[in-house]
């Protein structure tokens, strides 16, 4: 496994990310500690959630899963850089009591305890807010963040989701507060397929120092080979990938990346987390396995060579927007 800094800061983590949003929805207990038991065995020490994930009435399951499994010792909480978010409604029937969502300081003291609590554990290394809060100034966010900070619970703050100019705002905000480095890591939707996230997200990222943590690198399915699955019988396309796939331009795009990565005898899935891997700026895309096999595919991604040429022909294929402000000023 390969290691890098996540952005600015001191902390290594690994170039793939795991990805535990199936833990509980999709994936039981025991499979999801034997998956996090794998990821750890191969290298990889940078794990992610929410406490939303589990979802429905399940919401925090997955924290749960995590704690169960930080629970049978073997170093497992030391070994792991633990990111978990914040932001969501955390009510069971989709309704929250007042300050029981988004980012006042209340709610995140709040979710933070619960979260430890879940977790199994007594601090959060990375604490990520999942959306912006638009009714919520950084500066009450960031002396919420200070606080934690002294007291022990978490160590760094990122973001997820966030537009460039809530990133440069943010972290413009924690220099003139003093006492915080702000945010350290944008987790963002950048796949071959969608790369809008090159015009705004990632400079402001670059510029600011945070690391980019993209999430739904295989596009929901869309780029792990979804026409060759179909057509030998295998697991069918649902969901967005599905809806995209129903559309003649869409699908041609695709077939079109099938057929490249067929003529180079690469897997599909593999090459669009290598992609990812040669990007400016990305720390590690995020993997998110509900099987072991699916997670050793992952990890051959990392030792994944790509050639100039195929780079060449992943760019026609799915062209990205160009530099910015050039990509939409002329």
């Amino acid at each position: 496994m390969e290691y890098t800094q996540l952005g600015r800061t001191g902390l290594k983590v690994s170039r793939l990310v795991l990805g535990t949003m199936n833990f509980g929805p999709q994936t039981d207990e025991a499979d999801s500690h034997a998956i996090m038991d794998a990821a750890l065995d191969a290298g990889i020490n940078f794990f992610d959630t929410a406490n939303v994930y589990g979802w429905g009435e399940n919401k925090g399951r997955t924290e749960s899963i995590i704690g169960t499994w930080f629970a049978k010792g073997g170093e497992r909480r030391d070994k792991v850089v633990l990111a978990t978010k914040v932001y969501g409604n955390m009510g069971a029937d989709g309704q929250a009591w007042p300050n029981h969502d988004k980012l006042s300081a209340l709610n995140i003291r709040r979710a933070v305890d619960a979260s430890l609590k879940r977790l199994g554990t007594d601090y959060i290394d990375l604490y990520q807010f999942h959306h912006i809060d638009r009714n919520t100034p950084f500066e009450e966010i960031w002396q919420a963040v200070g606080t934690l900070v002294q007291q022990g619970k978490i160590l760094y703050a990122g973001s997820s989701n966030f537009p460039g100019y809530k990133i440069a705002q943010a972290n413009e905000i924690a220099a003139r507060r003093g006492g915080t480095i702000g945010l350290v890591s944008e987790q963002c939707l950048y796949n071959l397929a969608e790369r809008r996230a090159e015009m705004e997200v990632i400079p402001a990222a670059q510029d600011y120092g945070l690391g980019v943590i993209p999430w739904s690198p295989l596009h929901g399915g869309l780029l792990g080979g979804v026409i060759k699955k179909e057509v030998q019988g295998g697991r069918r396309a649902s969901g967005r990938a599905a809806d995209t796939l129903a559309d003649p331009t869409a699908r041609a795009q695709i077939q079109a990346y099938e057929d490249l990565l067929d003529k180079h005898g690469l897997e599909p899935g593999e090459v669009a987390l290598a992609w990812l891997l040669t990007r400016p700026g990305v720390t590690g895309p995020i993997v998110g396995p509900r099987t072991a096999e699916q997670l050793e595919s992952a990890i051959r991604a990392v030792d994944l060579e790509l050639s100039e040429e195929l780079l060449s022909g992943l760019d026609e294929v799915f062209p990205g927007p160009g530099p910015s402000p050039e990509a939409f000023a002329w």
